[in-house]
């Protein structure tokens, strides 16, 4: 799978906390069509943010900005 550099996390990260979703929480709570609806949002921006999603539903998200993760894995938890 395609690796992010953290340039690109970050980038997303900003859009992200200037659309409203600052925490953790906001994160998760996040589905696809709430995720449309934050402006300038690109195909390669949703996958990184599925990745963040599951690195704070593994609580590893620092982790994955240090780049010690895969960017997207699948959930144990289904």
């Amino acid at each position: 799978m395609k690796e992010f550099s953290f340039q690109q996390k970050i980038k997303v990260m900003t859009k992200l906390y200037e659309a409203g979703h600052r925490t953790e929480k906001d994160l998760s709570k996040l589905d696809v069509a709430s995720i449309l609806k934050i402006p300038n949002i690109t195909i390669s921006d949703i996958a990184v943010i599925l990745a963040l999603q599951n690195a704070v539903k593994s609580n590893k998200l620092y982790s994955y900005l240090g780049g010690e993760l895969p960017d997207i894995k699948e959930s144990k938890e289904g």
